[in-house]
């Protein structure tokens, strides 16, 4: 086995930044069940923005926004809409992380610093990555608190509904970019390729992308990079690469041991995902063979179906959950495969496609 020459335990917590914090921290909670645990604001000393911290389970969520006017993060939500700034790392020793990665050719987003109060310190420090996105570097295991110091402690229990981790993050680049950053992740990260997608793999009539899998050494850490394909009509990533305004985190993908559950639980909050033909399911027993769960009840749910050599999985994927058809989310469920659906793209795509004809942006 080779060693891992950039240790990351794991991601820490995904950071929004949004127009509307407590709007965002209410529509998470009932919506995907979170628990709103900690909240930073002016109540705390916090005098120019806000965040709310969310969990459930191993998931951890912070929405921050801004609280006065001309705040720098303003302009950014305003061109980009509500969205993922930064994919947070738990890592042992953050100095060395961050001047690893500076050295090694991420751009410096901030120094490393401490924060501290009466439970101790959290270290921190954070590089760019595409677009506008950061990958903060933290450890606390100097830490006895919540989370870290600056936020208070709340209770506002959610109804979670069996979301455990995120499974990956998916980040689309512009055209002929994905190289680019899949270079990136090698040299500065020392992720490694675990899988590759051409325009043959993902493609439909009208549309193709290329996509990438890159993972850090103990591969808990999982980042698909999409880039555009040519292809006769806009695809998904041009869609989003015009509403976004560039680079940024696509989806995020959330594992779960229960799809069937978080599914039909979402549905009846009113998640509204893409839609898949009833056709798909006539053909799945012959395309996955034996699994588990019902297949009446993966259609009537909208589940689709991949299997690999380790195994299979059941995923589905959201509608955009904001006004710009931009930040979306998948959930999985692993039994014992390890890949990503292809099997299911073509499916997933004309699905898209068809959301896209409704939008005018096909």
């Amino acid at each position: 086995m080779s060693q891992d020459t950039f240790p990351i335990r794991k991601v820490d917590h995904v950071r929004f930044h949004v127009g509307n914090a407590k709007q965002s921290a209410y529509f998470y909670q009932h919506v995907f069940g979170f628990d709103i645990t900690g909240f930073a604001g002016l109540e705390t000393g916090q005098r120019d923005e806000v965040d709310y911290l969310l969990e459930q389970n191993d998931l951890k969520f912070v929405f921050t926004a801004p609280i006065r006017p001309g705040h720098p993060m303003s302009e950014r939500i305003a061109y980009h809409g509500d969205y993922v700034q930064d994919i947070a790392f738990e890592v042992d020793d953050v100095d060395w992380a961050y001047e690893t990665a500076v050295a090694r050719g991420a751009g410096a987003a901030r120094e490393p610093f401490t924060l501290e109060d009466a439970n101790g310190t959290v270290r921190l420090a954070s590089v760019h990555t595409y677009g506008d996105t950061l990958h903060t570097f933290v450890n606390r295991d100097h830490y006895r608190g919540h989370f870290m110091p600056g936020f208070a402690a709340r209770n506002e229990p959610g109804d979670p509904i069996g979301l455990i981790e995120v499974d990956h993050c998916v980040g689309n680049v512009e055209l002929g970019k994905m190289n680019v950053w899949v270079k990136w992740y090698e040299q500065v990260l020392s992720f490694t390729q675990l899988i590759s997608f051409d325009d043959k793999d993902i493609s439909t009539e009208y549309t193709a992308l290329m996509s990438k899998v890159m993972s850090n050494g103990n591969q808990r850490v999982k980042f698909p990079i999409n880039e555009p394909a040519e292809g006769k009509k806009k695809s998904q990533i041009d869609e989003y690469l015009e509403f976004f305004g560039g680079a940024g985190v696509q989806h995020v993908a959330l594992r779960t041991t229960d799809i069937c559950t978080v599914v039909a639980r979402l549905r009846a909050r009113g998640m509204q995902f893409l839609h898949v033909p009833k056709n798909y399911y006539e053909e799945l027993p012959n395309r996955v063979g034996q699994i588990d769960e019902d297949i009446k009840e993966l259609a009537d749910l909208g589940i689709l179906v991949d299997r690999d050599e380790d195994g299979y999985l059941l995923q589905i994927f959201t509608k955009p959950i904001a006004d710009r058809p931009t930040l979306f989310y998948e959930i999985i469920e692993r039994k014992g495969a390890k890949s990503f659906g292809k099997g299911n793209f073509k499916a997933l795509f004309e699905a898209i496609e068809r959301e896209q004809a409704l939008r005018g942006t096909l």
